[in-house]
């Protein structure tokens, strides 16, 4: 439930929740096996099948997470459980992870497109601009270009593997002659295949319910075992798949493969294909993967902005980020996070002198959040976990935590890119609680229990089952004049509501904000009470019903079945503008999935 007391859609079913996911994780197999082959040539294979098995290990721990956190939020409410401190550090980590994402996704989209490496980084900035721009929107449409694009980049990745095959070989392999640590540094270096993972923890909040689950006692372990497991698997035996195809091309190309590592699933298609078709047909293919994977890693770009500012938000308002931070533009997005979004990739960008440094810095990012997550749930003993459950992630999260410290001791750029994002932050928490007039005080858990005592149960109106009718509005517009008469007219309620519209993907509960009243808001104010003075006027009962929303036709649909709602009342609006174009429409999206027992009025 969000803090406005109202349970947000969950409409996410698995194979959409399953495509999102694939969005972030299924690109990391786009640069891991270059990065592999960098760092110890033809004898990576080891390497590349010891990081797909931790990633699936990961996998199958993140099944364990979502079933204990069905309202989302990822490392933030999991750490949240242990200590709001270390939920921040997290977050912070995550800012980091999602800022290079931005930034490591946007530079090789470029590679796969084909541009030159002198104009490499500026298209990366001017791409990074662009959506960070189109964000301004909100992210309700361009969300959904990795449900478009996972398909087709799992068929491209199946062909590869497929035209492969007669030529997969062991000769080319070699043996590792070098040191167990020096090995250990070139795991580290590949451990990107983890990229992505945390955030199915953190799309829970909107997953459909299991079959047997309530609103009040969500769960959703079915759907994120059934979107986790395909994704996982596609993952794992693709990158181990492709990185033995990589390694059975012939030893000439080796200076080809240093060259092209930014771009190896296109240099593999147009070898392959080539083997298999002729020339002509590898190139063809080699653009049409390059064209694909390069517009998923662009997806992943928008989703790492949209979760960027949704992060941003959501500790806004949960008191550990400045409330300026809290303030919407026109579109309902917060215009300070959206600022902070597009700047920091920037930022990294054009600082970054090569895709090995970003990948460096992106580590450090990843790993840490997943690492406070597991730590997180591992330690919890409030969490019904099973014996192996916990075994088995406390054992994860020490290899995690060692891979986190090595690239703290080996990488000295990340680990001062992260002690920046993360002191920054940290410093941004104290500054606004300060502001807010807040002080740290330690007291024994006696007198917390009594200062803070757990809520009873909201209080809900007992609505009687009459003529009730629902009328949204975003001003004082005819229809609420016409409702007020359609009211008076059947003796019904009529209920008014007024959406603010939040153009931002919000990434888990936040049961301490203080739930946001229309008194506060001065366009829902001046609607609320005029419409107030007109039903005590006409003997009509008005029930004002205030709602903050990243989908405001979820949001009416979800109150028109909870409230038994007989005649639901929109005003037609005639706008043609490119925010239009964005957000789509509201009545349209409402009468397309209205159930058939309530009417529907479109006054306009």
């Amino acid at each position: 439930m969000d803090v406005t007391g109202i349970h947000r859609p969950r409409n996410l079913d698995w194979k959409r929740a399953a495509a999102l996911l694939y969005g972030d994780w299924g690109t990391s197999k786009a640069y891991v096996i270059g990065l592999a082959f960098v760092a110890a040539g033809y004898a990576s294979l080891p390497i590349i099948l010891s990081v797909c098995a931790l990633t699936a290990v990961v996998g199958f721990n993140y099944i364990i997470v979502c079933k204990h956190f069905p309202d989302g939020g990822g490392v933030y409410s999991a750490a949240r459980d242990q200590s709001r401190l270390l939920a921040v550090m997290g977050a912070w980590l995550l800012v980091a992870n999602f800022t290079v994402t931005a930034a490591l996704s946007g530079w090789a989209a470029m590679s796969y497109f084909g541009v030159p490496d002198g104009g490499v980084r500026y298209a990366t900035l001017a791409i990074i601009f662009v959506i960070g721009l189109i964000n301004h929107f909100g992210p309700k449409h361009t969300g959904n270009l990795a449900t478009v694009l996972a398909l087709p980049m799992v068929v491209v990745v199946v062909l590869i593997v497929a035209m492969s095959v007669p030529d997969l070989t062991t000769a080319n392999l070699e043996k590792s002659h070098d040191s167990f640590s020096h090995n250990w540094i070139a795991f580290v270096g590949v451990i990107l295949a983890l990229s992505g993972v945390e955030a199915i923890a953190n799309l829970t909040g909107v997953m459909r319910l299991d079959p047997d689950a309530t609103l009040e006692r969500p769960r959703v372990t079915r759907t994120a075992r059934k979107s986790i497991l395909p994704v996982a698997a596609e993952v794992v035996l693709g990158t181990a798949l492709l990185g033995w195809a990589m390694l059975a091309l012939p030893r000439s190309l080796e200076p080809k493969l240093h060259e092209r590592w930014e771009d190896m699933l296109r240099f593999l298609a147009e070898q392959f294909g080539t083997l298999r078709f002729g020339e002509q047909f590898g190139t063809v293919f080699g653009i049409l993967v390059g064209v694909i994977v390069g517009m998923l890693l662009l997806s992943a770009v928008n989703t790492a902005i949209s979760a960027l500012i949704g992060l941003i938000y959501m500790m806004a308002r949960d008191g550990e980020m400045p409330k300026p931070f809290t303030r919407l533009n026109a579109h309902g997005v917060p215009w300070i996070p959206l600022i902070i979004a597009i700047g920091l990739p920037l930022a990294v960008t054009a600082v970054a002198p090569s895709l090995t440094m970003l990948a460096g810095l992106y580590a450090i990012g990843v790993v840490g959040a997943i690492t406070v997550n597991l730590g997180s749930c591992t330690f919890n003993r409030r969490l019904a976990l099973k014996w192996y459950e916990r075994t088995l992630m406390g054992a994860t999260f020490l290899i995690l935590f060692a891979v986190e410290l090595t690239i703290a001791r080996t990488r000295n750029d990340a680990l001062f890119f992260a002690c920046c994002v993360v002191g920054t932050g940290l410093g941004l928490r104290a500054w606004s609680q300060k502001r807010a007039g807040l002080k740290t005080v330690t007291i024994s858990q006696e007198i917390a229990a009594q200062v803070v005592p757990e809520l009873a149960a909201g209080w809900k109106p007992n609505l009687s089952p009459g003529q009730s009718i629902l009328v949204a509005a975003r001003g004082l517009t005819p229809v609420l004049r016409y409702a007020i008469e359609e009211a008076r007219l059947r003796q019904g309620q009529l209920y008014v509501l007024y959406v603010k519209e939040l153009a931002v993907t919000l990434p888990g509960p936040l049961e301490k904000a203080e739930p946001p009243k229309w008194q506060n808001d001065p366009e829902a104010a001046k609607i609320m009470y005029a419409m107030l003075e007109l039903g005590r006027e006409n003997n009509v009962p008005v029930v004002p019903l205030y709602s903050v929303s990243d989908n405001p036709s979820a949001t009416i649909l979800d109150l028109t079945a909870t409230l038994g709602i007989d005649f639901l009342m929109l005003g037609a609006r005639h706008r043609r503008t490119l925010a239009q174009m964005f957000k789509g429409n509201v009545a349209t999206e409402v009468a397309k999935h209205l159930p058939e027992n309530i009417q529907l009025v479109i006054y306009g």
